[in-house]
């Protein structure tokens, strides 16, 4: 019979049970007893709830206190000197959490490991560091006891592990000479025993995920794979389903079938350039995995997206699955998810508020069980026996290609009247960097924030009271422009020389707009994990986008009345704001994005007649929509430049354009991002330790660069001489009149007590360097 499976399920509770436990713990607040033992509940219940749904194989190991490579780094006993953990049996929850967080107290003083997005997601995970010397060693008994604790139940698991390829690839060496096939090499030991513990433990399946099989790969990495996989010993009983996932095999279908493994899963929701399973045409992968599978290998087919919360089209993938059953049969065909679910809030029936006819489009991740285990009993059982669902699927579909709540022609009409004049500023960025030199009359190396300072408890319950109605628009307004004075006068107090508002108003810097934008709809309750404790609820683009009225003219004129210096207005760009959503899958990305590019287009001019001379536009996940492969890149660059440039173009010269980036590889789209042609970008490198500023030396980058000196995901205070460091490797790239101070990112998420220290250290730190190019001038 074809099995009902799944790659993974949210870890965070459908009410953010995780994030509550987690800082509860950091905070002093609890024990650690108390965060493990709501992580057996939540554990749990995810497994009670995927056994009541029938899923035929329940994944074990997903769940996860911080991220799921820090998890397996944990565990292959990879541990950063600087943590000063003694090689124990186990890695405790202080170290696990200093390698997260960095940590400040007694007689350590760390900095976190370096983050980066995973693969295309807005998910971050721990990237792993390799130094020299360090010898694998299973470190960690997680894998075990997640096991146990569902075998309990009466559950037997699939346990989930990312591969070893993909564990080397994604991680970054410490030293010279690294090699990474003997690296891959060396881990295999390690997989070896713990693929020998769960098969004595009753696991009949272990899953590997190697998402690296989605990327274009290398010679070496294509040997490092095959090398890898020679080495692995797959004990009596136990089997290996190889998982991919995020975009196709293409070209790596036949590396992926000739390993010695028992199954192979292909993500059938994303390939060839899309990104959802109702523009993909996903047959021709099918065809080329079904040609590959041999006589023995199962096929998992990921035909339930992961990765977005639209209904699925069950009478589609029902066609994909039956293909692959007449092909290989139901006993080597699995119905499953196209990822793990950790990327698709938890349960739909948590969102009471939304409208009936939207909602019966959506799908979380409780649904989507549901409709995997549906699909494999019509495959077993008759499509007669799924008769109703198919009709809802179906009825789900063609209401959303007719729907006057989607189709707006006025924004069509406007989307194909778009010149390339719209696209261009008045003059290039020379002639203005002189204009707004003189306007502007800034010091050398000037300092600012990228926007957003502490929201505390009192904002967020204002915020709260104001939606629920407590409180009416007068003391709301009151009561947020309290709070940007109190910003404003402490930025003059630190010394900062371009102020922001400190967007009190804002909950989310994607919701926020879309809130206020048509085509987007909101939740209550549909959070997803972006990184530790850190989690968003995306908006919902359903229908095409436009702007109604200003979104933030109101709260920026207010702010530059409190002051005389430069106040920056603060928009989220159109590819953040794609990105950042679940974005509607009947029409191509492309267009939703351009759609999005206008309404802030309008929003960029109203700010400039309001008076504000500085507009910052966050572009913070332009690198993170690059597709996995390089031959669907140029498509993509071209429409995110155009895209900001058609935000941004419609200001004079002397209205200074900023936009901000956060953690990435700049090397791959450095040129893009000289072709948006913003006058200041601001980055996030302090992890890095200005690694990732190379990019824009080697390039000769021309415009105005803010390297982040601060990290703000991390809640120690980074001291005057760090920053100093910092500011001279910058110097070393590029030159001192190039070069702003700034955090990382937004500061939203830490306290005033960590804040007001770091800012004051910065504001030094940035003081010490003006002196010291004085003195290089006078020399």
């Amino acid at each position: 019979m074809v099995q009902a499976t799944n790659l993974g399920f949210p870890r965070i509770g459908a009410n953010r049970e995780l994030k509550k436990a987690v800082e509860s713990y950091w905070k002093g607040q609890s024990d650690s007893k108390a965060l493990l033992k709501e992580g057996k509940r939540l554990r749990t219940l995810n497994w009670k709830l995927q056994q009541k749904a029938g899923l035929d194989h329940i994944p074990s190991n997903d769940f996860s206190f911080y991220d799921h490579i820090l998890d397996l780094t944990a565990t292959l006993g990879l541990i950063p000197q600087r943590y000063q953990w003694i090689d124990q049996d186990e890695v405790d929850l202080d170290t696990y959490f200093a390698m997260a967080r960095g940590a400040q107290k007694d007689n350590l003083d760390v900095t976190a490991m370096d983050m980066s997005k995973w693969f295309d997601t807005n998910y971050h995970y721990l990237v792993p560091e390799f130094e020299k010397d360090a010898k694998p060693k299973l470190s960690s008994n997680k894998i075990f006891d997640d096991f146990d604790e569902a075998k309990s139940l009466g559950i037997i698991t699939r346990p989930v592990i990312v591969g070893p390829a993909t564990y080397t690839f994604i991680g970054k060496a410490q030293y010279e000479g690294f090699d990474p096939i003997s690296f891959v090499q060396s881990l295999i030991p390690v997989y070896n025993e713990i693929f020998e513990k769960l098969a004595k433990k009753g696991a009949t399946w272990v899953q590997i995920d190697e998402p690296i099989l989605a990327l274009d790969l290398s010679n070496i990495q294509r040997t490092a794979i095959e090398l890898a996989y020679k080495d692995i010993k797959t004990p009596t009983g136990l089997k290996i389903l190889l998982t991919s996932y995020f975009d196709g095999l293409r070209d790596n279908t036949d590396l992926a079938f000739s390993l010695p493994v028992d199954g192979v899963h292909i993500d059938l929701c994303r390939g060839a350039g899309q990104a959802n399973c109702n523009t993909n045409n996903p047959d021709a992968q099918l065809t080329e995995a079904l040609a590959q599978a041999g006589t023995e290998k199962t096929l998992s087919l990921g035909v339930v997206d992961g990765r977005n919360i639209w209904k699925n089209n069950l009478n589609k993938s029902l066609g994909h699955i039956e293909k692959a059953v007449q092909a290989l049969g139901k006993e080597r065909v699995f119905v499953a998810s196209s990822s793990s679910l950790l990327h698709t809030p938890v349960d739909l029936e948590s969102e009471t508020e939304l409208e009936p006819e939207i909602k019966n489009w959506l799908s979380f991740a409780t649904q989507k069980l549901d409709e995997i285990v549906t699909l494999a009993n019509g495959v077993n059982n008759g499509r007669e026996v799924i008769s109703e669902a198919l009709y809802n699927s179906d009825n789900a579909q063609s209401e959303r290609q007719t729907s006057t709540r989607i189709h707006d022609s006025s924004v069509k009409e406007r989307l194909s009247s778009i010149t390339p004049k719209q696209k261009k500023r008045l003059s290039p960025f020379a002639q203005r960097q002189t204009i707004q030199r003189e306007a502007l009359n800034l010091p050398t190396f000037p300092t600012t924030t990228i926007g957003s300072f502490p929201q505390t408890k009192d904002i967020r319950q204002t915020r709260a009271s104001f939606k629920k109605g407590k409180i009416d628009k007068a003391e709301y307004q009151a009561a947020m422009e309290a709070e940007i004075r109190l910003v404003v006068d402490y930025q003059h107090e630190a010394g900062l020389d371009v102020l922001v508002h400190g967007e009190p108003e804002r909950n989310d810097m994607v919701e926020y707009f879309g809130e206020q934008l048509a085509g987007f709809i909101f939740t209550k309750k549909a959070w997803v994990q972006s990184y530790g404790s850190r989690c968003v609820k995306p908006p919902i683009i359903f229908g095409d986008v436009s702007r109604p009225n200003p979104m933030t003219v109101e709260w920026s004129k207010y702010a530059q009345s409190q002051t005389d210096k430069i106040m920056k207005g603060m928009l989220t760009g159109p590819i953040t704001i794609l990105q950042w959503s679940f974005v509607r899958d009947d029409q191509p990305r492309s267009v939703t994005a351009t759609q999005i590019a206008l309404a802030i287009r309008d929003e960029v001019a109203d700010l400039e007649k309001a008076g504000i001379r500085m507009i910052q536009i966050d572009e913070a996940a332009f690198r993170e929509g690059l597709p996995l492969r390089r031959a669907d890149w140029q498509a993509y660059l071209d429409n995110a430049v155009d895209d900001f440039r058609l935000s941004s173009s419609c200001v004079s010269d002397e209205t200074q354009i900023h936009t901000h980036m956060c953690y990435s590889e700049f090397n791959d789209v450095i040129e893009s991002i000289g072709a948006m042609d913003a006058d200041v970008i601001s980055i996030e490198t302090s992890r890095s330790q200005m690694e990732l500023l190379e990019a824009f030396g080697t390039y000769d980058y021309p415009n105005e660069i803010g390297p982040g000196v601060y990290d703000i995901h991390s809640p120690r205070v980074p001291s005057v001489e760090e920053m100093v460091t910092l500011l001279e490797k910058a110097r070393r790239v590029l030159n001192a009149d190039q070069l702003w101070v700034n955090p990382d990112c937004g500061l939203k998420t830490r306290g005033w007590t960590e804040v007001k220290p770091a800012l004051e250290n910065m504001v030094k730190a940035a003081k010490f360097l003006r002196t010291q190019v004085q003195k290089e001038k006078a020399a």
